[in-house]
């Protein structure tokens, strides 16, 4: 029989979110949030965040990626750009991230437009990554059906060969998007699911409008 989740509950109390300690910025704010999770010692990647984008078939998708950088600007991640996720954002670049550290009882929820970074930041970051990675991004034609583990294998195997003692270029399929947040909510677990949901909503004047949601 399968468990009953209906009594599963936790109470929220360990930190509260008022507007008198909101930054005009959002960036700000996700900044600290962000600096304050990757100090604690019980969270584990941090910058492990949920990007749902809507597909073709008019459903959306949610698998979680990494965030690589953040700047006043937006959210960096990478991918390739022929998987499932990269032709979903060709055809509507309209995206959320989403971030949720249990241990600190929040979460940061974010809409934006992603857009490709340009090829020679993608070359910059691809050149950091470890020849292992390096070779997975030429390996994987990733969404994409294969036959078999073996099949993979034999593939990665074969690209080992190809650039074994050269340099490894980045393929041209794959790279960054930066994701340029149009509303930011931040979200604060509290008693009596009484939460704190503080909401930024950019203007048309690039000032960022702060209102408090209910919970």
């Amino acid at each position: 029989m399968p468990k009953d989740l209906s009594n599963y509950r936790k109470s929220y109390e360990k930190q509260e979110l008022l507007e008198s300690n909101c930054p005009e910025n959002p960036m700000e704010l996700f900044q600290t949030w962000f600096r304050n999770a990757d100090e604690s010692d019980a969270v584990e990647e941090t910058n492990a965040m949920t990007v749902a984008t809507i597909g073709k078939d008019g459903f959306p998708k949610s698998r979680v990626v990494l965030l690589k950088k953040f700047t006043w600007e937006g959210f960096i991640f990478y991918t390739n750009y022929t998987s499932e996720k990269g032709k979903a954002i060709a055809d509507n670049n309209n995206i959320c991230l989403s971030f949720f550290w249990p241990v600190l009882e929040q979460q940061i929820i974010i809409k934006g437009k992603a857009e490709k970074l340009a090829e020679n930041l993608s070359d910059g970051y691809f050149e950091s990554r470890p020849d292992g990675s390096k070779l997975g991004a030429w390996a994987s034609n990733q969404s994409n059906v294969v036959a078999s583990r073996d099949e993979l294998d034999a593939t990665l195997k074969n690209f080992e060969k190809k650039f074994e003692n050269n340099e490894i270029p980045r393929p041209k399929h794959w790279g960054g998007y930066l994701v340029k947040p149009i509303s930011i909510e931040f979200w604060q677990g509290r008693p009596n699911r009484m939460h704190d949901r503080i909401r930024y909503s950019l203007q048309k004047d690039f000032s960022w409008k702060l209102e408090r949601l209910a919970p």
